[in-house]
């Protein structure tokens, strides 16, 4: 995995095929080895950049076992606030 190819605005997954929850708002900020990443309905997070396990296609992929218990919570209720009737 290479930071470097992590972008602004990349969206943050717990897996390949399941939803997105959050997207990069900054890479290394102040030279720290994490990412900040928004989560809808939670506001700005940081994720260590050991808890990154893939960058491909705009995808940031997480392991979730290494996320802190405040963002796995977050994480869990990011899509609380959309519409389940709603179709595009």
């Amino acid at each position: 995995m290479q930071v470097d190819d992590i972008k602004e605005g990349f969206e943050i997954f717990l897996a390949d095929g399941e939803p997105p929850f959050g997207a990069v708002r900054e890479v290394a900020p102040f030279g720290r080895r994490e990412l900040v990443v928004y989560i809808e309905n939670a506001g700005d997070f940081a994720i260590p950049f050991e808890a990154v396990r893939a960058v491909h296609l705009g995808k940031v992929i997480v392991n979730r076992h290494l996320l802190d218990p405040r963002l796995r919570d977050a994480i869990g209720h990011a899509h609380d606030a959309e519409d389940p009737n709603y179709e595009a």
